[in-house]
């Protein structure tokens, strides 16, 4: 289906600004590459080749006795041992660029951890030993995941109760609008950490709970759109035909209301990030040992002696946060009705 011309109109106002435009595309390739993490940073080869057989134990764990060992237990690739009886049949191993995982430890440091940059670790390591660039790049996937994953759901639940609100209007608008003003007075990270203090958290715990309060960011923003469509031309004339208010709201007067609706999401994604990091660093957030930019945060104000550890994480949130930001505003001249 060709794009119609107000849309070739605002893809050029994307374009346009070089800065937003090239800021989408480091986030992308940068996105892209932390989902390939396992292939960039591992303590297991991504390919062995064994007596004839290919091996892959980046995607599957293999026991030590398929390759000739003497115990059913997962096959440490970096030991003399296993080494020895891959290359007694003629084998090999690649492996990713960095060898460690987010959670393997270097136990081969010079230096009592956390141990400063080198060759085996370009960032240094953490104050257990693990490998900061490896956990950089984990941290990244699961920062980005968790925000997109966050900022789907809650823009569908704000747009639906926006929607709501500004179709109906009265006293639907009316009680929902208390309700928001109640709803979105509370202290949000507050009541966050307190939730959090009840249970270990994980990804989607943890999902579930900020999602009690980052849909209502949109909400606003819809219902103004739907108070001032509802009473158009063709929405009186789709109601004098007949048509269900469901096909109204989300055939006619929704792809409208979209227009500001996307323009609000890359700011969205930066807030779902900061928010996450936050309670990552106060110690509320992921459990532990989780690849997380917060709890690296926190190890760096614990460690002033390894400026390594706040630094690297503070680079990779700002590079992160700065280009979404752009893209925000690209976004948001792009689909400027002056513009």
């Amino acid at each position: 289906m060709p794009m119609s011309p107000i849309n070739q109109r605002r893809l050029a106002l994307f374009k346009a600004n070089k800065r937003g435009y090239w800021s989408l595309w480091i986030f992308l390739v940068l996105f892209v590459l932390s989902l390939g993490a396992e292939i960039i940073a591992n303590d297991k080869p991504i390919v062995v080749r064994y007596d004839g057989e290919w091996f892959f134990p980046v995607f599957k764990r293999y026991p030590e006795t398929v390759f000739g060992g003497e115990f059913p237990l997962q096959a440490n690739y970096k030991s003399p041992y296993i080494q020895e009886l891959i290359t007694e049949r003629d084998g090999w191993m690649l492996w990713p660029p960095i060898p460690f995982s987010y959670s393997s430890i270097n136990y081969d440091l010079q230096v009592p951890a956390p141990a400063p940059p080198s060759m085996a670790n370009l960032l240094g390591t953490d104050d257990q030993g693990r490998d900061v660039l490896a956990r950089v790049i984990y941290g990244f996937r699961i920062s980005v995941l968790f925000a997109l994953t966050l900022t789907l759901i809650s823009s569908v639940i704000g747009i639906a109760a926006g929607a709501l609100q500004g179709f109906y209007g009265g006293w639907v608008d009316l009680v929902g609008q208390r309700l928001l003003e109640i709803w979105s007075g509370l202290p949000v990270l507050y009541l966050l950490i307190i939730l959090a203090s009840f249970v270990q958290p994980n990804f989607w715990w943890l999902l579930g709970i900020m999602l009690l309060f980052s849909w209502m960011s949109l909400v606003d923003v819809v219902r103004a759109e739907f108070l001032r469509g509802r009473n158009l031309e063709y929405v009186r004339a789709a109601r004098a035909l007949g048509m269900q208010n469901g096909a109204i709201m989300f055939r006619h007067i929704l792809p409208n209301a979209m227009v500001s609706t996307l323009t609000f999401l890359p700011f969205i994604l930066t807030g779902a990030i900061g928010t996450l990091t936050a309670l990552d660093f106060l110690g509320f957030g992921l459990p532990p040992g989780s690849p997380s930019l917060g709890e690296l945060v926190a190890q760096g104000k614990a460690n002033l002696q390894a400026p390594w550890l706040g630094i690297s994480a503070f680079a990779v949130l700002a590079l992160m946060l700065t280009l979404l930001v752009f893209v925000g505003e690209a976004t948001r001249d792009a689909f400027d009705p002056r513009k």
